[in-house]
């Protein structure tokens, strides 16, 4: 009960890339960053399992970015032809490669991380990968017309990594999907669908991580902007309620959003983001353990996952593991507490 897990990224460690930026240059080169990666990979996992988080990842350390970690590794891309694009609804606009042809994969692109993973801890596995929509939001189509239709080639990609990924012991692969607060009429219309076309025919548990984004300075202004209560979800949870993904993330900590939304996803897994990214003072598990009981007024003990907001790329490597050590601590008290100790 209450499984902790984070929600993907962690710092790179200052050896391996520069620290506390996203899009981090990589330090070393060849046969060393390769090594780099799994050392850094194997510093998360030991940092994870001694905070006690009972579903850990690699913490994202063989990849430079969240989508473009996998984009890197498909065919069909022009990473030559920039074009201009408004990313998140014109949220910041920055020049994106172009898709210029029929979407494939190369090679698998991330079961040989998983593997090594999986083969330095007992505990439960989680890998993420880009979903479909936040993908055609970060990069641009002068192929398919339509983004639904591009969306479901992505997808049709990620299946087979997803497959691939469960084939080596992953017990947990989540979608993430910041677009999903953005682009509320095409989760309806077609993101969950191009979600489903990602999930087919697994038979490990599948997540669906949607956020406000990293603590970064564009979506700070933007949350400014949302008002006091932050509604978004309340358009798509009806329909992500009644879909195939097992678990769905929700901010909880220092955030806008009423936790009486949770009430809106009776029928799954609910990833309670009680760790906020957007600051680097660490919580402490009292803080935790209060945000917990919170969300245990509109869903059972029974499902939830404590989590964080977000990833935790762009923190000091400090930060982030007292952060890890604040959210695996605040569970324990709420456990202590669920069993009457």
């Amino acid at each position: 009960m209450l499984d902790t897990t984070i929600a993907g990224s962690l710092p790179k460690p200052c050896w391996l890339a520069e620290p506390e930026k996203l899009w981090a240059p990589w330090r070393l080169e060849g046969a060393d960053l390769a090594q780099g990666k799994r050392d850094a990979a194997l510093v998360w996992i030991k940092e994870q399992e001694d905070a006690g988080i009972d579903i850990v990842t690699e913490g994202e350390q063989f990849r430079d970015h969240f989508v473009h970690g996998f984009l890197a590794h498909v065919d069909g891309i022009d990473w030559q032809k920039k074009t201009k694009m408004g990313i998140r609804d014109n949220r910041y606009v920055v020049d994106v490669p172009t898709v210029t042809g029929p979407l494939s994969r190369k090679r698998p692109v991330h079961a040989e991380e998983a593997r090594f993973a999986r083969a330095h801890t007992r505990r439960g596995l989680k890998f993420t990968l880009p979903g479909p929509m936040t993908i055609c939001d970060t990069i641009a189509d002068a192929h398919y017309g339509r983004r639904a239709d591009m969306a479901m080639a992505f997808a049709e990609l990620l299946n087979a990594e997803a497959r691939e990924l469960e084939a080596e012991g992953v017990d947990l692969i989540q979608f993430d999907e910041p677009a999903f607060n953005v682009f509320m009429d095409d989760v309806k219309a077609w993101g969950i669908a191009a979600l489903h076309k990602a999930i087919e025919g697994l038979e490990c548990q599948t997540a669906v991580h949607i956020c406000y984004g990293y603590g970064i300075q564009a979506n700070l202004d933007w949350k400014e902007s949302l008002g006091s209560e932050w509604r978004q979800y309340e358009e798509i949870f009806p329909a992500l309620n009644e879909s195939r993904i097992g678990q769905v993330s929700l901010e909880c900590a220092n955030s806008k959003v009423p936790l009486s939304l949770i009430g809106l996803l009776s029928k799954k897994t609910v990833m309670v983001g009680a760790i906020d990214v957007a600051t680097e003072a660490v919580e402490s598990p009292e803080q935790v353990a209060a945000t917990i009981r919170a969300a245990m007024d509109f869903v059972d003990a029974a499902r939830i996952s404590p989590c964080t907001n977000c990833g935790m790329a762009p923190l000091p490597r400090d930060v982030a593991a007292g952060k890890l050590r604040a959210l695996g601590a605040g569970a324990g008290l709420v456990r202590k507490e669920l069993a009457g100790e």
